[in-house]
């Protein structure tokens, strides 16, 4: 569940008077996947329901929200518009829109997702992507909810939505997950686990490419995407400060060049996190690794680590990550998994894409051969602090 987009209007209050609007706003299977029950076998014994509960968005925010109103405006698929007239109707005559758009689960091409429900490019099934211009057309605050199996781009709707939250297939309780999220009896806290593309012709694509892969003077195409992997928002801010490298550890020497890191040894690096905003959130510390010159291409930056760091307002803490040199490794010329020496950056990111600080470091040593045996994840640790007058504290979270 990730809020990519916020300009304000989220979380809803109790006040102003929302529409529901979209194909999948009312469909129980909107929020599964193609291996269940219902999409897996259920097509085949259509006169069996379900055999589970499965709560729609309707109905599930229709209890937040009672007075909550309604209009599918399209089918998932097809080329029917003449819902639309209807949904504009309800949009211009509410306050604010959720529009939920999606997928319809189902296998070897039954469905818009699932196995081998394939698509040839990521614009939204059906005149979905028409609903939402239509909708946003008459001004009415729109928040897009995408309930799909698929990163679809939105286009200039990316821009123009007020909101926009990606739930992908959120499971049996998905819908009371993105009520809640939406109407702020949840912090939102979860991070993009792919890049949504700007434009529907924008993947398959991956945050980890190396620099041509990116927006260069090369290509005509700018391949950046609307929401890169790792992003996510919440309704609280956090800071960031304090950046620092608490010291490499050497085999068989009690100190190390600042800045070097063994290609047989291990280096931390912290970071301080504070909540800045007014109410309790979690914030998620990525760190990535930037090798630029390397024997082999390599990306621009790769994920190596991160944590979740629940904080109440004010509360700050010390974040640090213990990284073994394995995790610099990479396939050489030669065939055979190395680390190698030079200059390599930790970098301390919101995203793949919003970098807060970089710590630069250098591979020192011989070039070396890791194995099977190679250490695969950072060593993480999270200090509570408190400031006063007389200094910081720390405990353990």
């Amino acid at each position: 569940m990730v809020l990519v987009r916020n300009a304000g209007i989220l979380p809803l209050g109790p006040g102003p008077k929302v529409a529901l609007v979209g194909p999948v706003a009312d469909d129980p299977m909107a929020m599964l996947g193609c291996y269940t029950f219902p999409s897996h076998v259920g097509h085949h014994r259509p006169e069996f329901a379900l055999g589970v509960e499965v709560p729609t968005l309707r109905a599930a925010l229709g209890a937040l929200r009672p007075d909550l109103a309604y209009a599918p405006g399209c089918a998932v698929t097809g080329d029917d518009t003449s819902g639309f007239a209807a949904a504009v109707a309800l949009a211009a005559d509410s306050d604010v829109v959720v529009l939920a758009v999606g997928d319809r689960p189902g296998m070897f091409g039954r469905g818009t997702t699932g196995e081998g429900s394939d698509a040839s490019d990521l614009r939204l099934p059906g005149v979905q992507q028409e609903l939402i211009e239509a909708v946003l057309a008459i001004g009415t605050p729109v928040v897009v909810a995408v309930l799909a199996g698929k990163p679809y781009a939105l286009g200039a709707a990316a821009d123009r939505a007020e909101a926009v939250v990606y739930a992908f297939l959120a499971g049996q309780r998905g819908a009371q997950a993105v009520a809640e999220v939406l109407t702020g009896a949840v912090n939102p806290s979860g991070k993009l686990p792919v890049s949504v593309p700007r434009h529907s012709g924008g993947l398959p694509a991956t945050y980890l490419s190396p620099k041509l892969g990116h927006r260069s003077q090369v290509s005509s195409v700018d391949p950046t995407p609307a929401f890169p992997f790792g992003h996510g928002l919440s309704y609280t801010t956090f800071e960031w400060s304090d950046v620092a490298m608490a010291g490499p550890a050497m085999a068989g020497t009690a100190t190390a060049e600042p800045g070097a890191w063994p290609v047989d040894g291990e280096v931390t690096v912290q970071v301080t996190v504070r909540n800045t905003g007014e109410r309790a959130g979690t914030e998620v510390v990525q760190l990535y690794l930037h090798d630029p010159v390397a024997q082999t291409t390599q990306p621009v930056v790769r994920l190596i680590g991160y944590q979740r760091v629940p904080l109440e307002p004010a509360e700050a803490a010390r974040v640090s990550f213990t990284v073994p040199a394995d995790l610099t490794s990479f396939t050489g010329l030669a065939g055979e998994r190395i680390v190698e020496p030079g200059d390599v950056e930790l970098r301390f990111g919101r995203s793949a894409h919003d970098i807060a600080a970089s710590v630069p470091l250098r591979l020192t040593g011989a070039v070396r051969e890791v194995g099977p045996d190679r250490r695969l994840l950072p060593e993480v640790g999270v200090d509570a602090i408190s400031l006063s007058a007389t200094g910081a504290t720390g405990r353990s979270l």
